[in-house]
């Protein structure tokens, strides 16, 4: 009787250990999306906070600097917290559309919002593939 209790749990014990590495990948994954998906959001809500705040009436550069520099802090924290080379990646590139958007704003200029929604496309993207 106790090798036919040993051998199923052997069988188990196999059965988890092929299983396991499976399973973390799969958190792994599925971590990344909503650690993604929690970083999108974040980024989009600051990128219309920016935009509104240049695109009022008045286009207020006080505003829109505020909220750059919002933008700004929650990317270097999302690329400090960032384990992925790719989300890193597109995370320093949406920071360098960010700075040309600043450097419009402190020059007075209307910012092209554009290459700024494509960098936050490209985050999207990565997080999703």
């Amino acid at each position: 009787m106790p090798q036919s209790i040993a051998r199923p749990t052997m069988l188990a014990v196999a059965g988890l250990i092929a299983i396991l590495p499976l399973s973390a990948v799969s958190c792994s994954a599925a971590q990344k999306a909503i650690d993604c998906g929690n970083t999108t959001v974040k980024i989009a809500d600051d990128i219309n906070e920016v935009r509104d705040a240049y695109g009022n009436a008045s286009n207020d550069a006080a505003a829109a600097g505020q909220a750059i520099q919002k933008l700004k802090n929650d990317l270097d924290q999302l690329g400090k917290n960032s384990k992925d080379t790719d989300v890193a990646q597109a995370i320093t590139d949406l920071g360098t559309q960010v700075d040309k958007v600043q450097q419009a704003v402190n020059n007075k200029q209307v910012p092209d919002f554009k290459p700024l929604g494509d960098a936050a496309s490209n985050l999207t993207k990565v997080c999703v593939g």
